[in-house]
C-alpha cells in the first residue's frame, strides 16, 4: 500500500492553491469532484475569471450562481445539464462542440488547464490509481496539466481496464468518503416501450450494442432481456446494461475485439451500478479516445448503435443537442458511435425519438402537440448527425431505413413514421421544398 501521508491535502488546501486566470478542468458525470466543487463559491471573493472546464456536471454547486459568475467563474462545457442549460443568457458559459472520442485531445491542443482535478479510487498496491467511473479525458488532461489533484474514496468502485495514473504522476491527494452522483432511472412510458419493440426487433443474438441515457434507451434494454449472446462496446456503462449482465443476455461471446468484456468510456447511473462495477473482471473502462473512436467500434462486427434525437428533417439532418439555437445537451459520441457502427461488418445505426412533443406556441404561450420529425429544422438548430450519416430512424410509428436513398424517398419513409395527425401538413411542406412526395 503506497504511503498517501506527503500527498494528502484538504479541500480547503486545494482551494486556496487556486488563483484567478487559472484553468481548471474537472472528471466527467459520476468522476466529478464532489468535494471540491461543492465548496468553490468559497474562493470567489478572492479570484476573478477562473475558468472551469466540465462535461455532464451532476453537481450544480454555488458557484454557477450569478453572484459568483459575474466575476470570479466562467464556464465551459462539452456537454450541458439543465442547471448550465439556465446560464445561457448571463455571458459567463460557454458550449465547446466536440466529438467524444477527441474531446480531450482537442481541448489540451488548444489550451492547456493549469489544474486538473477529478475523482478515483486509492491507489492499488503497484501503484496505480484507477479513475472509477470515467477515462473519456482525465487521463490525458491528468497528463497535460501542471498540477494533479484526485479526490479518492473506498465508495468509488476499482473497475478494471485502461483507467489509471501511476502514483508518482499524481500532486496532491483529497481523502472524502461520500457517495458518488447518482443518474437515476428514467422509467419508461407506453411510447418508450414501443420504441422499444421497434429497436429490439432490429437487434439479432449476436449483436454489440451501444446505447445511452433516457427513458428510449431503458426501454431498449428491458425488451432485449429475451436476447442471446449480445456483446456491449459503449461510450456509457448503464444500469441498463448491468441488468442486461445479471438476466445473462449479454456475455460477449461473439465479439471480435475484447471478447467477453463489456467496453466502455464511463460510467453512470445508479448505486446498485457502481457496487456491481467493482473489481468487475468484465468491465473495462478505457480511454475515450480509443472506446469512442470510429476505427475502434467498426472493429467488432454487427455493431448497433442506438441514439436519440431532438428532431429529424425531411432529408435526414438530426439535431440531437439542441432547441433551435439555444444548447440543451450536448453531442456526446453519437457521431463517433454512429458512423462507427455502420463502418462495422453488418453493422447498424439507430436513431430513436417520439413523434411528437409538447412545445410552447411563441403566439399563444400555450403548450401544443408538434410533430418531431419536420419539414425543416429550427432556425438555429444544430446538425449533430448529417443526413449523409444517418441510418435507422425509429419512432412509435415503426422503423425505416435512410442508409442510401435518394431525398424523395427519405422524405417518404420519415412521413411514413411521423404521428398520422401530422403527415398531410408534411406531404405537403415536402412538395414546397422540391421533394416531390406524392
Amino acid at each position: 500500500m503506497y504511503d498517501w501521508t506527503s500527498k494528502k491535502i484538504t479541500v480547503e488546501q486545494a482551494l486556496a492553491m487556486v488563483k484567478s486566470g487559472d484553468s481548471i478542468t474537472v472528471g466527467m458525470a459520476a468522476a466529478v469532484p464532489c468535494a471540491f466543487l461543492s465548496q468553490l463559491h468559497t474562493i470567489a471573493d478572492r479570484v476573478e475569471n477562473v475558468r472551469i472546464t466540465s462535461c455532464i456536471d451532476p453537481m450544480g454547486g454555488a458557484y454557477m450562481q450569478a453572484q459568483y459568475l459575474e466575476k470570479a467563474f466562467v464556464l465551459d462545457s462539452w456537454f450541458y445539464t439543465p442547471p448550465q442549460r439556465k446560464l445561457q443568457h448571463t455571458g459567463r458559459i460557454s458550449f465547446i462542440p466536440n466529438h467524444l472520442h477527441s474531446a480531450g485531445t482537442a481541448r489540451i491542443g488548444h489550451s492547456k488547464p493549469n489544474i486538473f482535478i477529478g475523482s478515483a479510487h486509492p491507489p492499488d498496491a503497484d501503484g496505480k490509481i484507477r479513475f472509477s467511473c470515467s477515462n473519456v479525458y482525465e487521463e490525458e488532461t491528468a497528463k497535460a496539466a501542471e498540477l494533479v489533484i484526485l479526490e479518492v474514496s473506498p465508495k468509488l468502485p476499482r473497475s478494471l481496464g485502461q483507467n489509471y495514473i501511476e502514483f508518482e504522476d499524481v500532486d496532491y491527494i483529497i481523502e472524502t468518503d461520500y457517495e458518488l452522483p447518482e443518474l437515476p432511472d428514467v422509467p419508461a412510458g407506453d411510447t418508450d416501450r414501443q420504441i422499444g419493440a421497434h429497436i429490439a426487433a432490429l437487434i439479432q443474438d449476436g449483436d454489440c450494442i451501444q446505447v445511452g441515457i433516457g427513458a428510449i434507451p431503458n426501454a431498449v434494454c428491458e425488451c432485449l432481456v429475451s436476447k442471446k449472446d449480445l456483446g456491449v462496446h459503449t461510450e456509457m456503462m448503464t444500469t441498463g446494461i448491468m441488468r442486461l449482465m445479471q438476466c445473462g443476455a449479454v456475455n460477449g461471446n461473439r465479439k471480435q475485439r475484447d471478447v467477453g468484456k463489456v467496453v466502455c468510456a464511463f460510467a453512470y447511473g445508479t448505486q446498485e451500478l457502481y457496487r456491481f462495477m467493482h473489481n468487475h473482471p468484465d468491465i473495462l473502462v478505457g480511454r475515450g479516445a480509443e472506446v469512442n473512436d470510429p476505427y475502434i467500434i467498426s472493429l467488432n462486427d454487427n455493431q448497433v448503435s442506438i441514439n436519440t434525437t431532438v428532431e429529424i428533417d425531411l432529408v435526414g439532418q438530426c439535431c440531437s443537442e439542441s432547441i433551435g439555437h439555444l444548447q440543451l445537451s450536448g453531442a456526446g459520441g453519437q457521431v463517433d458511435t454512429a458512423t462507427g457502427a455502420v463502418r462495422s461488418r453488418g453493422g447498424r445505426s439507430i436513431i430513436a425519438l417520439h413523434s411528437t412533443a409538447r412545445a410552447r406556441n411563441p403566439q399563444t404561450g400555450e403548450r401544443e402537440e408538434v410533430s418531431k420529425i419536420v419539414p425543416t429544422l429550427k432556425p438555429g438548430a444544430i446538425v449533430t448527425l448529417s443526413r449523409m450519416d444517418v441510418d435507422w430512424v425509429v419512432t412509435e410509428y415503426g422503423a425505416v431505413n435512410l442508409r442510401g436513398t435518394n431525398v424523395r424517398e427519405r422524405a417518404e419513409l420519415l412521413i411514413s413514421i411521423a404521428h398520422p395527425k401530422f403527415r398531410e401538413t408534411l406531404r405537403k411542406a415536402a412538395r414546397e421544398l422540391l421533394f416531390w412526395v406524392g
